[in-house]
């Protein structure tokens, strides 16, 4: 299931790329922490503009992944991420948005979806889950941006749904890939959490949780979003998970659980060809 996820090295530039079953298409990108030029605790590739990099090293990082990738930063399009449940569509004349400056980032949104081949989507991630959704024979696509209250209400099912509504795609025709993300291994949460997903999933929600003493569980984000997906019309054999734990992997991936929030982000990129 995880072979979808290609590493790939340009220099000393480490990322991820989607393997589609459906080439041509489209490109799906996870950057790692590695080759770019930010100081630590940010060391080296931040591509995030809110955690308090500097700007100039953030933008070089983004430069170095954008000539890399082959993918014009002015390309780049991406949403403020409150983790909510809103999906946005991203039309040509939102193109660039986020790119060199949070001011004029999409706001208020977790996912962005798209049919334009002239914008990348774009999110930022340690530890929360990203989801590609890729649609192949109406060539759409969607980025979604799924923490633990992004994935209790249902963000991954409401953006297929979006997507059917703005674009009238099929659910059983698409495609998801779940990224590099927080495992079950590592994922501990309280009781706030569980009973917050027991409002969303209820009796499917144990399927996602397993007690690891009184009052703490550990949580199956991956599980969790795959359920959403499959509910939401997709075909299980169509969803492939990377299984790539970003709190287990701290040569590879920043993570917001295991350095306590003083870190940098990867970012995923997906752009239609």
């Amino acid at each position: 299931m995880g072979s979808v996820f290609q590493l790939k090295r340009r220099g000393a530039l480490e990322y991820f790329e989607i393997e589609f079953p459906f080439p041509g298409i489209a490109r799906g990108i996870f950057t790692t922490r590695k080759g770019g030029v930010s100081l630590p605790p940010f060391n080296s590739l931040n591509m995030a503009l809110h955690v308090g990099d500097e700007k100039e090293k953030v933008l070089l990082n983004r430069k170095i992944v954008s000539e890399a990738l082959d993918i014009p930063l002015e390309d780049f399009t991406s949403g403020e991420q409150v983790h909510g449940d809103k999906a946005v569509v991203v039309e040509r004349d939102h193109r660039g948005r986020g790119a060199y400056d949070l001011k004029d980032v999409i706001p208020g949104t977790d996912a962005l979806i798209t049919g334009e081949k002239d914008v990348a989507l774009t999110a930022y991630f340690a530890d929360c889950v990203p989801i590609y959704i890729l649609c192949p024979q109406d060539r759409k696509i969607g980025i979604v941006h799924a923490g633990w209250k992004g994935t209790a209400l249902g963000i991954a099912g409401k953006t297929v749904k979006t997507m059917k509504e703005v674009f009238g795609i099929k659910e059983k025709d698409c495609m998801a890939f779940i990224g590099p993300s927080i495992g079950p291994c590592c994922y501990t949460v309280g009781e706030n959490v569980f009973m917050q997903f027991s409002y969303r999933f209820e009796k499917s929600r144990d399927g996602f949780f397993k007690e690891l003493f009184q009052g703490k569980w550990s949580l199956d984000l991956w599980s969790a979003n795959k359920y959403d997906l499959i509910s939401s019309g997709l075909e299980p054999q169509n969803i492939f998970v990377s299984g790539l734990c970003t709190c287990c992997c701290g040569d590879l991936f920043f993570s917001y659980r295991r350095e306590n929030g003083n870190t940098g982000r990867m970012a995923a990129v997906f752009k239609l060809i």
